[in-house]
Formats: structure tokens, C-alpha cells, sequence
């Protein structure tokens, strides 16, 4: 476990996690066409608070939603649709988890990256489906058009070195040999309104640009930097944005 990673564990990103986008309904509708056999069970892997497994929990028989962080967890709870009695929290490593399948699909959204692969695929793939698939999720804004004045800002204060933009965590799974990918979609693409203020948080809940990594001053720095950067584009301090959510699935595998 990465220290980036841990940084999902501190309560404040756990509270800041609420406002990121939510994932588009059509992810939802796909995830529901790709569940080919019975029992229609879900594993939600990397679940964070919930924002895949609380809108899919009444889809489906039953999902498992199981993440490393206590206090995403926690969070997860308490948001809506948290305590539906078709989902399961359970908090632990996916590669310690207790699973309880035999799963029928397998989810993992902005989250496979920071799983140590081979155990990872190796606990997983035994406790599934024969048509089992597992989908990997990545969504958010794009096309935004003060990018440019906004990398600055987030390159002076970011915590991840070596940053590679050309990096595709699916690729590289499939490199591995541990995927047979079978298919990609993107979604259609939806607006979305979003205060200024909370697009700070949302910066905020990443791992390398969480407040707890920063002075106080360095925080208000950024704040204020982010805000400047943005200023322009808002209206009545709203920002209109696009969102859209890109999916890829295929047959998990065990290496070797």
C-alpha cells in the first residue's frame, strides 16, 4: 500500500469524496446487460463510500461493496441508499476480503490501480460466475476548458511525482495476461452544475491533493489558486460541466 493510497483512510478525503460527480445512469443500465448468469451477485471491489454499489444495490440481487478505508466505508453508510438490504459493506483488502459468492459480475471504479493485481485477480476469479465479467470504471468532467490555467496550479502542489498521462490501467492488466478484454463503451455524455466551492473539494479528495498532505497556508494557497483559475468560467459562482464515464470489461484472470 502506497502512502498515496493511504490517504484514502483519513476522514477528511472520505467527507470530500461526496462531491465528485456521480456516475451516469447509463453505466448502471450496462452494468445490468453484462450480469449474464444467476444468482445475479455483485463484487464492488475498491467500493470507496459507495458511489457505484449504492445506485446498483437495487438492480441486483445482492453486492458485495468492499474497500481498505474505514472511514469510506463509514461514509458510504450514511449516504443515500447506503443501507439497502441488497448490500453488504465489508472493510478489508480485497485480496483478505471474505467473499461470498459465486459472483456474477465483478466492478471496480477509479480503483484497480492501486490493488496489487496478481493477488488481487488470483482471490477473486475462483468465487465467480462462469460468464462472470469484470468491469473497470473511470469517469468525471472532460473537455474542460480552464484546464489550462488549472494544471499549474495542481502541478505546484501535488503530492504524485512521475505522472504519466498515457497510462491505461486496463492495458496494462491485459499486458499482464490477467484480463481477457471483450469489450469498451463510453457513455453518453451529461451536463452537470457544481459550485466552485465544491469543485475545490472534489480536487481535495484525490490522493495527491488531499488537505491533510498540506500546511494550512499550502492549502489556502491552492484554494485560492484553484478558485482564481476558475473564476472566469463561473457564473454566479457555478461551473457548468460535462461528465462522462468510459467502461472496459473482460474475463479476469490468475497469472501464470
Amino acid at each position: 500500500m502506497t502512502e498515496l493510497a493511504a490517504t484514502f483512510q483519513q476522514e477528511a478525503v472520505a467527507e470530500a469524496y461526496q462531491h465528485r460527480p456521480p456516475y451516469p445512469d447509463e453505466v448502471f443500465d450496462r452494468l445490468e446487460e453484462l450480469i449474464a448468469d444467476e444468482p445475479r451477485r455483485v463484487l464492488d471491489i475498491g467500493a470507496g463510500e459507495g458511489a457505484i454499489a449504492r445506485p446498483l444495490a437495487p438492480r441486483v440481487e445482492h453486492i458485495d461493496a468492499i474497500d481498505f478505508s474505514a472511514p469510506m466505508v463509514a461514509a458510504g453508510k450514511q449516504r443515500p441508499g447506503g443501507d439497502h438490504p441488497n448490500l453488504t459493506w465489508q472493510v478489508n483488502p480485497i485480496e483478505a476480503a471474505d467473499l461470498d459468492g459465486p459472483y456474477a459480475l465483478v466492478t471496480a471504479g477509479a480503483s484497480i490501480h492501486w490493488m496489487p493485481w496478481e493477488q488481487t485477480f488470483a482471490r477473486i476469479v475462483p468465487h465467480l460466475t462462469p460468464n462472470a465479467q469484470l468491469v473497470v470504471i473511470e469517469h468525471g468532467p472532460v473537455e474542460e476548458p480552464w484546464t489550462a490555467e488549472l494544471i499549474p496550479v495542481i502541478e505546484r502542489h501535488s503530492r504524485k511525482q512521475n505522472y504519466d498521462p498515457k497510462f491505461n490501467v486496463v492495458d496494462a492488466i491485459v499486458e499482464r495476461g490477467l484480463l481477457d478484454l471483450t469489450g469498451t463503451a463510453r457513455t453518453t455524455r451529461v451536463e452537470y452544475r457544481q459550485t466552485v466551492a465544491n469543485y475545490i473539494e472534489r480536487l481535495h479528495s484525490t490522493s495527491s491533493l488531499a488537505r491533510d498532505l498540506m500546511p494550512a497556508d499550502e492549502a489556502a494557497a491552492f484554494d485560492a489558486g484553484v478558485a482564481e483559475a476558475l473564476r472566469p468560467y463561473a457564473k454566479d459562482g457555478v461551473l457548468d460541466l460535462t461528465i462522462q464515464a468510459e467502461l472496459s470489461w473482460g474475463r479476469p484472470k490468475i497469472a501464470g
